[in-house]
């Protein structure tokens, strides 16, 4: 028989924002219960302990200066960041040849990269138009929503280069190809950001630090201080409103509230049944957000070697795996461990090989940009996000052409005694931790509001 229980508040994932949603609920004096169809805390965070010690992040890994809800809780959790690596020569492999680099850009010529320059500055203008609660109220919402970012690409470039590395860039930053997601979409996520700059730079930018122990332990840090109020291996099957409460299902468990958070990826609450129906708009919304696609591979060698010879391990390639390349060693320097990321397209290509074949790729890239010295390595590990059943991808969920302008009003608007928290439905980092974190800080206003 399934076990009956009742509180105030019921959330419905125990990622960054139904954990932050928890918390500030039940200091706000609702009793809250969790429901994690996982059998661990963290969402889209997962850190893992390599053979040697070190810990890496196979999920989400960097905290930027301007994230502040995150850099709150490092604070108060006293948890210990630290710089990326960018010292030395980053390198580009582009139509067979490999060209160095001074700098975290290995740009072609001076030709393509002053046409990179201007697009980067008319990206970054309409980035800073977009109305950031309601994209869809933007001046020019339909003509920019219904072209792709491929084609608002194509319109803006002039150089073969500069049109490769806008068109790499977006699997790079949205793990789907540039043709998958509407121009809107693109300029809304980078002004949730504070612009384009932001999203990619690594000192004062998106990839700033990382965390000794994960980023994962925030996670963690969190759940100790829910402790039993959190229910792991609990997948929602269905959510029952009536006129005065709420009844949420799992295959073990009733719980009757006041009030339910749906914290999770728009397209997985899709697999959630709903007694009523969702209305319309909601269901043609979340059948319309798919999440991207991402290989995360990590190799450990016994020395980060790459910096003897003055580059920073920072790569841009032309191959579709890896398509970037950062030194993810630790701070010590006490092993050398190259992060490489496979993105949009190319991963669901990659990610119907075998793992055989993917180092083997891998592996011709790091050797073409670092030398025979890179396969000798001492460890690798891979994570294919679209293959965790509660994830299905990463590193969100997107909006194709046409979403923005006809369903997006849908995204955050509760339904009855149902709100919605995750990533997705931040105002800003859209897509990060930190969007996370605000979504969970917002809908918990939202449900004390509705309570009264």
């Amino acid at each position: 028989m399934k076990r009956s229980r009742s509180c105030d508040v019921v959330v419905v994932g125990a990622g960054m924002a139904g954990l932050t949603a928890a918390r500030e609920l039940r200091r706000a004096g609702r009793e809250v219960l969790v429901l994690e169809a996982r059998d661990r805390v963290g969402g889209r965070t997962l850190s893992k302990t390599l053979d040697n010690g070190v810990v890496i992040d196979l999920g989400g890994q960097w905290v930027a200066p301007t994230q502040t809800r995150v850099m709150r809780l490092v604070d108060e959790f006293k948890v210990d960041i630290f710089k990326t690596y960018t010292a030395g020569d980053s390198m580009l492999l582009f139509e067979g040849e490999v060209i160095r680099r001074s700098g975290s850009f290995p740009f072609k010529d001076k030709e393509s990269l002053d046409d990179i320059r201007q697009c980067m500055e008319k990206l970054e203008v309409l980035a800073a138009s977009v109305p950031l609660d309601a994209p869809w109220t933007h001046p020019d919402a339909i003509r920019l929503d219904n072209i792709t970012f491929a084609q608002w690409i194509e319109e803006n470039t002039t150089t073969d280069f500069s049109r490769f590395f806008f068109n790499w860039y977006a699997p790079a930053v949205f793990s789907v190809n540039s043709s998958e997601l509407s121009a809107l979409h693109a300029a809304f996520y980078f002004g949730a950001a504070g612009g384009v700059a932001l999203v990619t730079s690594t000192e004062g930018g998106g990839q700033d630090s990382r965390f000794h122990k994960g980023f994962q332990e925030l996670s963690l840090r969190l759940a100790e201080e829910l402790g039993d109020a959190i229910c792991l291996s609990s997948p929602v099957s269905l959510i029952e409103q009536g006129e005065s409460k709420a009844i949420v299902h799992t295959d073990h468990m009733t719980v009757e509230a006041d009030r339910v958070v749906v914290a999770m990826p728009p397209t997985l609450s899709g697999r959630i049944r709903y007694n009523p129906p969702m209305p319309a708009s909601r269901d043609a919304l979340i059948q319309r957000m798919p999440m991207g696609t991402a290989i995360k591979t990590m190799i450990r060698y016994s020395s980060p070697f790459w910096r003897e010879l003055g580059l920073s391990g920072m790569v841009i390639s032309q191959a579709d795996i890896p398509q970037l390349v950062f030194d993810n060693s630790p701070d010590d320097g006490s092993c050398g461990i190259l992060l490489l990321f496979c993105e949009g397209g190319a991963a669901r290509r990659w990610g119907a090989c075998s793992s055989m074949e993917r180092e083997a790729a891998m592996l011709e890239v790091l050797v073409k940009c670092f030398g025979e010295q890179a396969r000798n390595y001492e460890e690798i590990i891979e994570k294919y996000w679209v293959e965790e059943e509660f994830s299905r991808g990463c590193y969100a969920g997107t909006m194709p052409p046409g979403v923005w302008t006809t369903l997006g009003e849908s995204l955050r608007k509760p339904v009855g005694r149902i709100h919605w928290a995750g990533t997705e439905t931040a105002t800003s980092w859209n897509g990060y931790v930190e969007g996370a974190v605000q979504s969970g800080e917002r809908v918990t206003q939202e449900v004390i509001d509705a309570q009264g």
